[in-house]
């Protein structure tokens, strides 16, 4: 579980590749190693994703882990795993995705909302904190005061302009979708991650 806590930590955010099929997951992953990052999560949402899974960790460089994200069901997670997944994301508590995960020595981070889901979660490890956008950064805040030691990942909505936002109010890095794959994204992120150090 630590080695991507501590990437996430170090990349700040956690790109969430929801693609329509599998070569455009693919090709948003490689773009993603290419750019220094290390660690992706691509979606069960995506059609196919279980070859999007296999060619994305083809193409990561050594270090680098990729995971599926929208895991719903421990028989989902079983597919994930016997494709190659190198961790787990639920968007809800889904214990039996974490009995799976357990198993098979996979870190997982689990969905949460609500306080008392956040801290079931925390007792476990990293907690991705979803619809993050519902609640805001000043939610993640009160939830760090209850929490100080959780190393939450709010996902969901959230732009690429608002990730220093969330940094500050205490996210271990912040879940960001369609906003990566943007133009420039890299660029952007780079410069706002920049400021943020510099600020901090």
């Amino acid at each position: 579980m630590s080695g991507v806590i501590e990437l996430l930590r170090r990349q700040r955010v956690l790109p969430v590749l929801r693609l329509p099929s599998p070569t455009a997951a693919t090709a948003a992953a490689t773009a993603m190693f290419a750019n220094g990052l290390q660690v992706v999560e691509l979606t069960a949402t995506t059609p196919d994703w279980a070859t999007a899974l296999r060619d994305a960790r083809r193409e990561a460089p050594d270090g680098a882990l990729v995971g599926l994200g929208t895991v719903t069901s421990g028989a989902l997670a079983a597919q994930a795993v016997e494709a190659g997944a190198q961790f787990l994301v639920s968007p809800w508590p889904a214990a039996d995705v974490r009995a799976v995960a357990d198993s098979a020595g996979l870190p997982f981070l689990q969905g949460a909302f609500t306080p008392g889901e956040v801290a079931a979660a925390a007792a476990h490890g990293p907690v991705k904190v979803f619809p993050a956008h519902v609640g805001g950064p000043s939610f993640l805040v009160s939830l760090r005061q209850l929490l100080p030691d959780a190393d939450l990942v709010p996902t969901g909505g959230i732009a690429l302009e608002a990730v220093p936002d969330w940094l500050r109010a205490g996210a271990c890095a912040v879940g960001v979708g369609s906003d990566l794959l943007r133009p420039g994204a890299a660029d952007r992120l780079r410069s706002l991650l920049r400021a943020f150090e510099e600020s901090s």
